[in-house]
């Protein structure tokens, strides 16, 4: 769930962020669906240094009990330490640790590895895949392979990697990337980009084999939590879910369905 201010935002490519709603209502509808863990991202945080997710963590763990990894705007211990403390099982950061690499062993040393989770925003430029930073705004010269290499070697206990090439469209994962990542990778790893439909899990599958699956816009587009979603007004283009536009035709995917097609694959 990307987050921008009060509202739950969407976007293709990480631009164009659309407000779908607040996402309390999204959280509680994936809770019943047997969702196995959310992922909380504050899609504007390292731009404005600054993280909001504490409160809206306190209010999903009261009436929520699944893991909740969290990021976006977290720069240090402190931060850490907040969000574990706000409810969150596990904390994720990108930008700080491309600028400060040494902050992955410190968190590590004093929440544990199995707590700290790097995010990977990867983009193919001239035959590289490249890790962009501040959601995907800022690029750099750091090769993903590299990077990962890096990680695991600083402690952390796994890695979430969003192909931007992919991001929001629903095209399919980006195998390629998929691949590259299997071949150097020895901790857990996330997939993150590109589901549209059932069989882009086996293809993906067929390349590697990723401790997670994370999946946003087919199950926000087609599994709508209310007729009547609430609207903040005050921040966000809102315009096309008023108008009841769907953006993307993902169909009608539900959490129930991935999770018997991965059975079925996997068996």
């Amino acid at each position: 769930l990307d987050i921008k201010g009060p509202n739950l935002v969407k976007g293709v490519n990480l631009e164009g962020l659309r407000v779908l709603g607040d996402p309390r209502s999204f959280i509680k509808s994936y809770y019943e669906l047997g969702a196995d863990e959310l992922v909380y991202h504050d899609a504007v945080a390292s731009l404005y240094l600054r993280n909001n997710l504490d409160k809206l963590l306190k209010a999903t763990s009261k009436n929520i009990f699944m893991p909740i990894i969290v990021g976006g705007g977290i720069r240090s211990l402190q931060d850490v330490e907040t969000m574990l403390v706000s409810g969150a099982d596990r904390v994720f950061f990108n930008t700080a640790a491309l600028e400060n690499p040494k902050l992955i062993k410190n968190t590590v040393k004093k929440f544990g590895s199995s707590t700290i989770v790097i995010s990977i925003e990867a983009r193919k430029l001239q035959n590289n895949y490249i890790c962009l930073k501040d959601f995907g705004r800022e690029r750099t010269n750091i090769k993903v392979t590299d990077w990962i290499l890096q990680i695991q070697d600083s402690g952390a206990g796994e890695v979430i990697v969003t192909s931007i090439n992919k991001e929001g469209t629903g095209k399919g994962f980006d195998l390629e990337l998929c691949e590259k990542i299997s071949k150097v990778a020895k901790i857990p790893f996330i997939i993150n980009g590109g589901f549209g439909e059932l069989k882009h899990i086996s293809n993906l599958l067929n390349v590697c084999l990723p401790s997670g699956i994370c999946i946003s816009s087919a199950f926000h587009y087609s599994n709508k939590p209310s007729k009547e979603i609430k609207i903040n007004k005050n921040e966000g283009n809102f315009e096309f879910l008023k108008k009841n536009k769907n953006f993307l035709n993902f169909g009608n995917i539900s959490i129930k369905d991935v999770k018997n097609y991965i059975n079925k694959v996997l068996k």
